[in-house]
């Protein structure tokens, strides 16, 4: 008995993914069938359009549905959370190989960027003990616990209905949650995209990272690299990326 009602299971689930591709169990209607694939498919499309509601308007009312649909047809999540179905969406579009509809170059990388401000958001963390007024080339900066380092072959921060790029253009994104949890954005080149890396290891002073890019560089003048660096860190920390400093605790060589 149980054996026969797991099968209906599975048969009304491969219905309702892919309704042309597999036919309704017996004594299931028509109607009905119709109905639960709609509320499954107009459940999921919404999770996916308060996610991704940049990369649904550029693809259309054409193109997205096509995707929607292939991601429900085609997809094997790996979690129940509702609210993973979005990262559920762009792993498994950023491994199909041959996508169910023609997408630009960037779509990915765009879905990537749209998906990043929910996982901040929802992202739990402690907040670190640091002095908000700490010395941020003695001390050890400390970053927002909430932060992402990102770098696009696109530029995707500018992305949208006025701007489709026909070229790539390397793009450093630095992505994290403010003091009053809203997501922030900020966009650095690659010099300073290294230092936040540097600092992310969470041992190193401001000076000292500094130096090992000023070393990595082959600056000739590598208090100049370590004065603009500490402009960077103050920027930072006046924009809630960096809460503050913690004493360091690398002895010098």
């Amino acid at each position: 008995m149980t054996n026969a009602f797991q099968q209906f299971q599975f048969e009304f689930g491969r219905h309702v993914r892919d309704p042309r591709a597999n036919p309704r169990p017996p004594g299931v209607s028509a109607r009905r069938a119709d109905i639960y694939s709609e509320l499954l498919y107009n459940n999921l499309e919404g999770f996916l359009l308060a996610c991704f509601p940049i990369s649904h308007q550029l693809l259309g009312k054409r193109r997205w549905p096509k995707l929607v649909r292939a991601f429900l047809r085609d997809a094997r999540c790996h979690t129940p959370y509702f609210r993973e179905i979005p990262r559920e969406f762009l792993r498994w579009l950023t491994q199909t190989e041959v996508p169910p509809v023609k997408l630009p170059p960037w779509l990915r990388e765009l879905a990537h960027y749209e998906w990043v401000e929910l996982a901040l958001d929802v992202m739990e963390t402690q907040s670190p003990a640091c002095d908000p007024n700490g010395d941020l080339l003695a001390g050890v900066p400390v970053l927002a616990p909430a932060l992402m380092n990102l770098a696009y072959a696109w530029p995707v921060q500018c992305i949208g209905p006025d701007y489709r790029p026909r070229v790539p253009r390397a793009t450093q994104l630095l992505v994290y949650r403010d003091a009053a949890d809203a997501v922030q954005f900020i966009e650095l080149n690659p010099v300073s995209a290294r230092l936040v890396a540097l600092l992310q290891e969470g041992q190193s002073a401001g000076r000292a990272a500094c130096e090992a890019i000023a070393a990595e560089l082959a600056h000739p003048q590598p208090e100049a690299v370590v004065a603009h660096g500490a402009r960077l860190l103050e920027g930072l920390r006046a924009a809630g990326a960096i809460l503050g400093a913690k004493p360091c605790t690398e002895k010098t060589p």
